[in-house]
């Protein structure tokens, strides 16, 4: 017994290690981008709002944020997220004290400090995948199956490399599905749900919505989930009351029916006091435990709204709703209707599988997807299977049961937030941490019974070397996926500066200045994105590149007169000359220019994720031309 309890305890800290390698290799490779400067900036007690806007700043202006300041604390953490931002401080706070921790690289914070917190905590939760599997199921290769696919997701791995919070709502998702399924299993046992738990779940669900606000689709789906549980709980119990009556009250038959799925329960029951009870005194002692169970499961909804509610004038705060427009649902394109499918398949996908599909090269993309698809046409009949299997286990089906209504649960609001209320939450894919858990279990679940089942069938059946080498399949397809991540051939970032600074810097030999419209911190943190990939390549091609950050109040103008224009055109006529201007993300007409001509996109543009650009050569002052239409 004590030797096979180590061997549990290896096989968990290798899953650890394996884990923590794949989330810490490479960890600055991929170059941040504007979310994560948003991390970087809150979490250092800086503000957005202190790069200048309308006129030409510096490289050092343009990043000043994104220095440590030693007299910021939590509370002025929390200040600048309640001014300029939208989600709620917990992890904030943390990566506030986390990256004190760390010395900055030069003058500015440290990538790897912010995003090691993330891949710290996404290392958490391989121990909880572990937790909550052997809570779920009391068994040992469930257990240890969540903890491997969850150490080689993907998905997983992608979220630990990002300066985000998403990792610690993983671990609050983990720690809500225990609370969960404590209730679940104390209802189908018929007792009492210990007043802890219920404190505990309050305080997890608690810590949920004050690290995201998405963490609050976790609650409605688990609530729904609970709802149909208590649906076919009550029809089970109707339909077991016609039985006991069509059997006569107290009748062996009724009394068989009622105590079939508690074995321990049949027969007399031993009071305290040393004398015997009859079966109908069991059954109201544990109806009313059952009773006792959902009130005390309601008073932990009581206490999660209380703890939710704190939020309500912070989401009512003096952020500008701008910043979620991007997710805007467009209801008018037929394409629109169809994105939300396949992006939220892409998502599932991903949490177990994802090869190189986005390397530069169409044949290793074309091989990749012919391998991941062959690899989801032999895996998914076998984890269908054992699902089935876990549904028809009586020891199993309550579980199994709530966990599938909760999956299921989370993409129905899913796509009603989407469809409905017009926005598309299935464009972030990180979106779907609020339930990813669950899946990873789920898919462990069915594999380990794949796994137990295959040893136990004759030596002459199919399914005995099958099962198990699909299960090697699914662990050795997750590692390749992890190093399909951290390598930058899978879940690439949304902005890819760099590789649009090596074009700036082939394309301009002049002085630079690049501009953007803004429009709220998303548009800083973009050109943020260029200017820290200009100081990390360390290039003489641009010798102190200018930005300006041309303010408008709508996020597109297609006027005549946008007043991000004619910022552009006062900033340029302040400007020494020769100059190339690098319009990024300019969302304004842009009409002519004084001595400047757009430079032919054919010579020099390729697509760069993220950033859309064009190149303006404005010539000295002298120069005889009067506007872009008169210039070569």
């Amino acid at each position: 017994m004590q030797s096979r309890k180590n061997l549990n305890l290896l096989l968990l800290l290798v899953w650890i290690a394996i884990g923590a390698a794949l989330r810490f290799t490479n960890l600055t490779l991929k170059s941040p981008w504007t979310d994560e400067f948003a991390t970087l900036v809150f979490s250092l007690g800086n503000s957005f709002q202190a790069v200048p806007l309308d006129e030409a700043i510096s490289l050092e202006t343009l990043l000043h944020p994104l220095k440590p300041n030693p007299e910021a604390g939590v509370g002025v953490v929390w200040h600048h997220l309640l001014t300029e931002d939208h989600h709620p401080p917990l992890y904030f706070m943390l990566a506030h004290g986390w990256m004190q921790l760390f010395p900055t690289s030069g003058e500015y914070i440290s990538l790897w400090a912010a995003r090691s917190l993330p891949a710290f905590f996404g290392v958490l939760s391989i121990p909880g995948m572990y937790g909550l599997g052997w809570l779920a199921f009391r068994s040992q290769v469930v257990a240890q199956f969540a903890a491997a696919m969850m150490a080689l997701s993907p998905f997983g791995i992608y979220l630990a490399q990002e300066a985000r919070h998403y990792t610690l709502g993983i671990i609050w998702v983990i720690a809500s599905l225990c609370c969960l399924v404590v209730a679940v299993q104390h209802l189908k046992r018929r007792t009492p749900l210990p007043i802890g738990v219920v404190l505990a779940w309050v305080l997890v669900n608690s810590f949920g919505i004050a690290t995201h606000y998405f963490f609050s689709l976790t609650l409605f789906a688990e609530g729904i989930a609970l709802m149909g549980l208590g649906l076919w709980h009550y029809r089970l119990r109707w339909k077991r009351g016609i039985a006991e009556g069509a059997g006569g009250a107290g009748g062996a038959g009724g009394a068989e029916i009622t105590f079939k799925a508690y074995p321990s329960s049949i027969g007399n029951t031993r009071l305290s006091s040393g004398r015997e009870t009859s079966g109908e005194s069991y059954l109201e002692k544990t109806s009313a435990a059952n009773s006792l169970t959902w009130w005390r499961i309601l008073a932990a909804v009581m206490g999660t709204v209380v703890g939710g509610l704190v939020w309500l004038p912070v989401l009512q705060g003096g952020y500008e709703p701008q910043m979620a427009d991007w997710m805007m649902l467009n209801r008018e394109s037929l394409l629109s209707w169809i994105n939300p499918i396949f992006q939220t398949l892409a998502a599932w996908i991903t949490m177990v599988s994802l090869l190189p599909v986005e390397s530069s090269s169409l044949e290793v993309v074309l091989a990749a997807g012919v391998v991941m698809m062959g690899f989801f046409i032999g895996v998914i009949p076998f984890v269908y299977r054992g699902g089935k299997t876990l549904v028809r286990q009586e020891q199993t089906r309550w579980e199994t049961g709530v966990l599938a209504g909760f999956v299921l649960s989370a993409i129905a609001l899913f796509f009603a937030i989407t469809y409905i209320l017009g926005k598309d939450l299935t464009r972030g894919a990180r979106y779907h941490f609020i339930y990813f858990p669950a899946v990873i279990l789920l898919v462990a679940a069915a594999l380990a019974v794949i796994w137990k089942t295959s040893h136990r069938l004759p030596n002459l059946s199919p399914w005995r070397n099958r099962g198990q080498i699909v299960v090697v399949m699914v662990g050795v397809m997750g590692l390749l996926s992890g190093i399909t991540v951290v390598n930058n051939l899978g879940y690439q970032k949304y902005y890819r500066p760099d590789l649009l600074v090596p074009i700036i810097e082939q394309a301009s030999p002049l002085p630079v200045l690049i501009a953007t419209t803004h429009n709220t911190l998303v548009q800083t943190g973009e050109m943020m994105g260029i200017a820290w990939e200009l100081r990390n390549h360390n290039s003489s091609a641009i010798n102190n590149p200018q930005f300006l950050l041309a303010h408008q109040d709508q996020y597109r103008c297609q006027e005549s007169t946008c007043q991000a224009s004619i910022t552009l055109k006062q900033t340029l006529a302040q400007m020494p000359r020769p100059l190339d201007i690098w319009l990024v993300n300019f969302k304004a007409t842009v009409a002519d220019l004084p001595n400047c001509y757009a430079e032919d996109s054919s010579e020099y543009q390729v697509g760069v994720d993220g950033y859309n650009y064009q190149l303006y050569h404005c010539l000295a002052d002298n120069y005889e031309g009067s506007s872009a239409s008169e210039l070569p």
